[in-house]
């Protein structure tokens, strides 16, 4: 019996190819498809709208933190592929009991190229999975990060405010684009006024995810911090490890043009 072991070391027994798969993570759910698992993927998220055609036709087994247990276990796949930090882990550990549930953890672009290699292995989808991958490591050596260290609060959600910290993927993406995080704290901080004008950033970048960002906000935070440029941004560029990386570097292209 073939033995694989996900992004938290853990062993994930699987008889066979897995022809039954559930995926439970957006970006992940992306990458299946993008590896031509078509046939293979019974069930995915609410989250999981891309690709859309595929979003339109996949039963929905609930959202990534509220997933439907029953709905689940009605479909009896032989592969759940989660995250860490994006499923809940008592969640998690319910479907163990029944099911093979491989899990990743990711935190930089090394991490998500792994998961990538990893999963292309398990789903016998070697090839394509590592042709993605080198893509990918193609595409940022060829990015030219800012000129100037600018210092970015990156924003993920409104009342409360909270930013992204450091020893996150985010963070990681930021790094890539030559962008300081203002914020020196690990995860996903709550901040206030008095912290956001503290932390001094020239950049306040507003994302599309989780909260979804719109033009209306960015009156308010200019208000607290006059002198930031703040702009909207794509959620997904900066969050989604899986195929979308593909396209990550050419959007950071030119956000990094417009910030220079």
């Amino acid at each position: 019996m073939p033995i694989y072991y996900d992004q938290l070391n853990r062993e994930i027994n699987l008889p066979e190819v897995p022809k039954r798969i559930i995926s439970i993570v957006p970006s992940q759910t992306e990458l299946l498809f993008y590896l031509g698992l078509d046939e293979e993927i019974i069930g995915i998220t609410k989250f999981c709208i891309h690709p859309a055609e595929k979003f339109k036709s996949t039963t929905k087994i609930g959202g990534t933190k509220q997933l439907d247990i029953g709905k689940i276990k009605s479909l009896q796949p032989d592969l759940i592929i989660a995250n860490k930090e994006e499923n809940e882990r008592s969640q998690l550990e319910e479907l163990m009991q029944y099911f093979p549930v491989w899990i990743s953890d990711i935190y930089d672009l090394p991490g998500a190229l792994e998961m990538v290699e990893r999963v292309g292995v398990m789903v016998n989808r070697t090839t394509e999975a590592n042709d993605l991958s080198n893509e990918i490591i193609q595409k940022f050596i060829d990015l030219k990060p800012a000129a100037s260290s600018l210092r970015v609060a990156y924003f993920i959600w409104r009342k409360p405010y909270m930013v992204t910290g450091q020893n996150t993927f985010i963070d990681s993406m930021l790094q890539q684009c030559g962008l300081t995080n203002a914020f020196d704290v690990e995860r996903y901080p709550e901040v206030d006024e008095q912290s956001l004008i503290e932390s001094k950033p020239d950049v306040i970048l507003l994302s599309s995810e989780p909260y979804p960002f719109k033009e209306k906000h960015i009156n308010e935070l200019q208000r607290i911090v006059p002198s930031a440029t703040i702009k909207l941004v794509d959620g997904e560029m900066f969050s989604w490890y899986g195929s979308r990386l593909l396209e990550a570097p050419a959007y950071f292209t030119r956000l990094i043009s417009e910030l220079n």
